[in-house]
């Protein structure tokens, strides 16, 4: 469960601000939309791996 203290005389938009970020951290809603469809473990590999690799590459042309 995520709480958001908010003081008296705080913004009701920046609580709601600090809420959307905690949410978002958890990851929460990420894991629902991945669960929604079952994915085969050796494609999530594989889509790990390509994302390793794209990674990589940016990293090595920011270093060059």
């Amino acid at each position: 469960m995520i709480i958001v203290p908010v003081k008296e005389g705080d913004n009701i938009e920046r609580a709601l601000k600090r809420f959307k970020r905690k949410f978002e951290k958890t990851g929460t809603l990420r894991e629902l939309r991945s669960r929604k469809h079952f994915e085969k473990p050796s494609v999530s590999r594989k889509k790990a791996k390509e994302k390793a690799i794209y990674v990589q590459r940016l990293r090595t042309e920011e270093e060059q």
